[in-house]
């Protein structure tokens, strides 16, 4: 069965519209999956410490047939394969980031997953897009998407 997946990407170091745009095409390829769309990308202030660059921030609508975890895998293959590194710091800096925000409606709570992520209803940079791209995808726990944006200003963002 086919499931939508919600599919965050971010980059702030070394030509974020690039890197997102390696990282959209790299989606394209995981098996058993079908790219849906992109939504547009907004630059944001980081989260954490404010002594590296601006992000560059957007989101991916994908269909499934893998299941959450595997897909979640297959994310973080991506990343390495993108060439990401782990920040030396939380919230740190990051050639690519793909978290997987949303999939299908399921709540899922273990050691390596939390679906959805557990600080989107939070987040402009990830509302912003998302909100373009799903307005009415209700967010497990939280409410609709449109309600959550509405409720964040869009200090610090930039439609870019």
């Amino acid at each position: 069965m086919w499931m939508p997946a919600y599919i965050g990407l971010g980059s702030n170091l070394d030509d974020p519209p690039t890197q997102l745009d390696r990282a959209s095409q790299a989606l394209r390829s995981i098996p058993g999956c079908q790219w849906v769309v992109e939504s547009p990308r907004y630059g944001s202030d980081p989260v954490g410490p404010q002594d590296q660059p601006r992000f560059l921030n957007g989101v991916v609508v994908l269909l499934t047939t893998l299941s959450a975890d595997a897909l979640h895998r297959a994310l973080q293959a991506l990343e390495v394969q993108l060439g990401k590194v782990p920040p030396c710091e939380r919230f740190g800096p990051r050639r690519i980031d793909l978290d997987l925000l949303v999939f299908g409606g399921q709540v899922i709570q273990t050691d390596t997953l939390q679906v959805p992520h557990p600080r989107l209803h939070e987040r402009a940079f990830v509302l912003y897009p998302l909100n373009a791209v799903a307005p009415d995808l209700w967010i497990p726990g939280h409410g609709r998407v449109r309600t959550l944006k509405s409720h964040l200003g869009s200090e610090g963002l930039s439609a870019q």
